[in-house]
């Protein structure tokens, strides 16, 4: 659920907000506020996801709210009849600026967005949180040569030389590490990028290899190309392109 707070000190303002959500089963009213002073205690409290915020309120209007805030102001968007402060707003980093009165169609558009930053944040704090209880529940300190990736299981930790060999699977990775198989939604060239290109070799368009786990290369079935053989017993094509490399790095210094 989508926490949300309403800030208009209009009745028939928040009556249109909340009228616009009223649909929305992802949104979750939790308060509605008549004033400045009353929404920055409220934020404050309830912690909500975002905040629909009226701009010109007597005594503590939106902009006063929002440099109330500072960096524990919510995804905010403002409403309000008049198109001037738009810029302003996004000064104040406003995720949108919406115009009253509210057409339902630009409305949905701005919930989408939300829906989309609120899923953007929710999948970084639960990557922190999981790497946190990770970290608490074994008792070592998480280490930078360490290799984490969110799996569709969870977030992933492995020493670099637990991971054996990766190769791609549609739009996404199987990785195979110490005995087990995780599949991973990145690309191959992204997942290289966040390898030590001296422990892991690209041997394939679709294969990456432990430099550490391969026991020998020899020739394929065919007699013209190449294979890894690991010291799991995986066989692995090596890509015409790559076998030079691969070959040379492997061979070592003559």
């Amino acid at each position: 659920m989508i926490r949300t707070i309403i800030v208009d000190d209009e009745a028939l303002g928040r009556e249109a907000v909340r009228g616009q959500l009223r649909d929305c089963t992802d949104f979750d009213v939790i308060a509605e506020c008549s004033g400045g002073a009353d929404a920055i205690a409220r934020i404050r409290k309830l912690a909500p996801d975002v905040v629909f915020l009226d701009i010109q309120m007597p005594e503590v209007d939106g902009f006063d709210v929002l440099t109330e805030l500072g960096d524990e102001a919510p995804i905010t968007v403002m409403v309000t009849a008049y198109d001037q402060y738009a810029v302003r707003a996004f000064e104040h980093y406003a995720l949108d600026y919406v115009l009253k009165p509210i057409e339902p169609e630009r409305f949905a558009r701005t919930l989408e967005r939300i829906r989309r930053r609120v899923e953007t944040a929710g999948a970084g704090q639960r990557t922190t949180e999981l790497r946190d209880l990770l970290v608490s529940l074994s008792g070592r300190t998480a280490s930078p040569d360490r290799l984490a990736f969110k799996a569709t299981r969870g977030l992933v930790f492995l020493e670099p030389d637990e991971l054996e060999w990766v190769e791609s699977a549609g739009n996404y990775l199987k990785v195979h590490a110490a005995g087990e198989e995780h599949l991973i939604r990145e690309t191959m060239a992204n997942f290289c990028r966040r390898l030590d290109p001296s422990r892991f070799l690209r041997i394939h368009r679709s294969f990456l290899a432990n430099v550490n786990h391969v026991r020998e290369i020899r020739l394929s079935g065919t007699g013209t190309d190449y294979e890894v053989i690991l010291r799991t017993g995986e066989t692995l094509p090596i890509g015409r392109s790559y076998r030079d490399a691969v070959v040379a790095r492997l061979e070592g210094p003559a």
